[in-house]
């Protein structure tokens, strides 16, 4: 009776904490054998595990890839042809861009191979293999040398390879995953911003969305198909697997995957961990990106030359912003702490019913709580030093020059005035945010007795008395070989001296948080039972989503369509906001109904659609696959509504917002006159 009674108990606590939907989760390839095929079936998905995953033989994964360490791309022809998100090739579009070759503003496609253009310091990276090292490392004396020499041994087998180990379930387990990078990547063209980007930041994060957030380049390699940094002799890389395109469309309930590299989730925070988040991290990062981007936004509106050099860096700026504040408000609308306190309990009641269970797991999440408690101060202030101090750009270019990286590029992209005014906002801001002890010395050996308190007229002498305010300056002095004694030079050295023994004492905290962790970890493993299907944080390896297509209902009274139209885009335009602007030709088309073998059998032009997919930063440029492994669209966004989706899933309100490959085809063919690079695509054999 007692073994029944307490068989009950476990199976109510275990249904009260999270437990992982069919549409819910990130899942690890290797393991959609064991933890998900069967159910993916039973959705839709007409592919086995290894279709999607094998070492051995071509598979889905190897059509996917890492695109510039933070976006996702996936290959749509055998010659290396690739497509992601207009935002994910946002700053290599910006970085070939010029008031005279504005490819931002007016878009850019290349009608030849010749006028592919390189794009320059962008990569991405092919998953070769995961392979499971978890107990050769769980249970060894020296972790550092065993992983040296798993990597070692996995690099020598293979020169075009590297080799990385990752853990998973808070350090419960550990996969050694080799990759295969190329360097030689050209940006092969984009659609205007207007379209590219339209919307702009006040439709980020939002539905409905009528965004053609697309962009697409081109992998090279040397002849031997293998990596090689840039040359004019390499080649189309000779891809071993692409996606086919399907512009048969999606009806709800449709099944989806998603696969891609998923950034940071933190799905098993504590709810002390969610308040350190809110209140320690997201307020001040709001607050202050806030005071930057004006100052920003004020000098690129006056400025087409500086709109381009920090086009990138603004939206980049603002994506975090309005996440951050999203995600507060949302902490609190879906009582996020109050939920993770509940699973707390349960999972403290579950262990104090075992002595095994409370000597193994009793101490967990005190560990987590008096650290989180502990270093509240420390991670604020390393906050607000990265968002302020950290942020101007003149110590910026300090650092890049003491680490050798090239000034020019940092220098194509750098205006004086405008680094100038944020600098004085910054140093300011900092001084008014965080306690007085935490101030570099410059704020009283300098800015106190030398300038009266005055910040404004300390950040004017350092401006006008540097030499890295300019390449000019900066080639000068380093040819004279005065950097050293630059002014500049000193304040970061201060800051620096200022920054190291608070980060120092705040790493000194995470020995026992990571324990904490971890044995946290173990335990909801353990309370969900050995088979329970159970899914890892992400932590930027590749990652399959899977769920179905749909709407969602916001608020009482309000439903949403799981899709959008072209109409959508004239009933927003505005021609006096540059975020709502619509190309002439694009209306034109709506007009004639000009929408060709891209039209749905509705005869409308869609644009976005929506899923319930689980996604999270890194995922933007994603491929959305059917059933059958064809490509329906691009993920791009997530909703509002959910904008604490890194810490907690709703599966009645998480949406994933994504372009429909039948809009980009449009675009690209009708619309940017490039439809040649549709003859290299491979389509479903209904659509030819």
């Amino acid at each position: 009776m007692k073994k029944i009674y307490l068989f009950l108990i476990s199976a109510l606590l275990l249904a009260s904490f999270t437990v992982a939907r069919a549409d819910e989760g990130m899942w690890m390839l290797p393991m959609l054998e064991k933890m998900n095929i069967r159910t993916m079936h039973k959705m839709g998905l007409k592919l086995s595990a290894k279709d999607i995953y094998d070492i051995n033989h071509s598979s889905l994964k190897d059509a996917i890839v890492h695109f510039g360490g933070g976006c996702t791309a996936e290959v749509i022809s055998d010659r290396g042809l690739l497509i992601t998100n207009h935002h994910c090739g946002y700053e290599s579009i910006q970085q070939l861009s010029s008031v005279e070759h504005d490819y931002l503003n007016d878009g850019y496609w290349a009608m030849s191979q010749n006028q592919e253009l390189p794009a320059k310091g962008l990569s991405v990276t092919f998953i070769c293999e995961f392979r499971d090292v978890s107990s050769l490392l769980l249970n060894a004396k020296d972790k550092k040398e065993v992983r040296k020499n798993l990597v070692e041994e996995a690099e020598a087998k293979d020169s075009t390879i590297k080799a990385k180990i990752y853990s998973f379930y808070n350090n419960n387990q550990y996969y050694l995953i080799t990759t295969r990078t190329f360097k030689d990547i050209r940006f092969v063209g984009a659609p205007p911003a207007s379209i590219g980007k339209f919307g702009g930041e006040t439709d980020n994060w939002m539905w409905p969305r009528q965004t053609g957030d697309f962009s697409m380049f081109r992998i090279y390699a040397d002849k031997n198909n293998n990596p090689a940094d840039y040359s004019k002799d390499n080649v189309p890389y000779k891809a071993e697997r692409a996606l086919t395109i399907s512009l048969k469309g999606m009806e709800p309930k449709d099944f989806t995957m998603i696969i891609g590299f998923p950034g940071r989730t933190s799905r098993y925070m504590t709810s002390e961990e969610v308040k350190e988040q809110e209140q320690t991290e997201n307020a001040p990062e709001v607050y202050l990106r806030g005071i930057r981007q004006g100052i920003m936004e004020k000098y690129m509106k006056a400025s087409e030359k500086v709109r381009i050099q920090y086009a990138s860096k603004y939206a980049m700026s603002s994506n975090g912003w309005k996440k951050w504040k999203g995600m507060n408000e949302t902490f609190d609308r879906l009582n996020v702490i109050a939920r993770r306190s509940e699973n707390e309990k349960n999972f403290t009641e579950w262990v104090n019913e075992d002595t095994e269970r409370k000597a193994e797991y009793g101490k967990a999440l005190s560990k987590i709580n008096k650290v989180v408690k502990q270093r509240m101060d420390l991670l604020y202030v390393l906050v607000n030093m990265s968002e302020t101090i950290n942020s101007i750009e003149l110590l910026k270019a300090v650092s890049n020059s003491k680490h050798g990286k090239e000034m020019e590029n940092f220098y194509k992209d750098y205006y004086e005035p405008l680094d100038r005014e944020e600098a004085a906002a910054m140093l300011k801001a900092y001084k008014k945010q965080v306690d007085a002890k935490y101030l570099p010395k410059f704020y009283t050996s300098i800015i106190g007795k030398r300038f009266g308190g005055n910040i404004d007229a300390f950040v004017n002498y350092v401006y006008d008395n540097s030499a890295y305010t300019s390449l000019e300056k900066y080639e000068k002095a380093k040819k004279d070989s005065i950097l050293k004694k630059d002014i500049a030079d000193t304040l970061f050295t201060q800051f620096s001296f200022k920054i190291m023994p608070v980060y120092g004492k705040y790493r000194k905290s995470e020995g026992k948080f990571l324990e904490g962790r971890k044995e946290y970890m173990k335990g909801i493993m353990e309370m969900k039972g050995r088979d329970a299907a159970i899914y890892p944080d992400a932590n930027s390896t590749m990652r399959l989503t899977y769920g179905k297509v749909g709407g969602y209902s916001p608020k009482d009274g309000v439903e949403y369509k799981y899709y959008t139209t072209l109409t959508g885009v004239m009933q927003k335009e505005d021609p006096d906001n540059w975020e709502f602007v619509v190309p002439s030709k694009l209306k034109s088309l709506w007009q004639a109904k000009d929408f060709g073998r891209y039209a749905d059998r509705d005869g409308t032009m869609h644009t976005c659609f929506l899923t319930n997919n689980d996604i999270t930063g890194g995922n933007s440029g994603s491929p959305v696959l059917n059933g059958k492994g064809e490509l329906l669209g691009l993920a791009f966004d997530g909703n509002w509504e959910s904008m604490s989706s890194d810490v907690i899933f709703e599966p009645n309100l998480q949406r994933c917002i994504c372009v429909d490959i039948r809009y980009v085809m449009f675009i690209i063919d009708k619309f940017g006159g490039a439809g040649y690079l549709l003859d290299e695509m491979k389509f479903d054999k209904r659509n030819k």
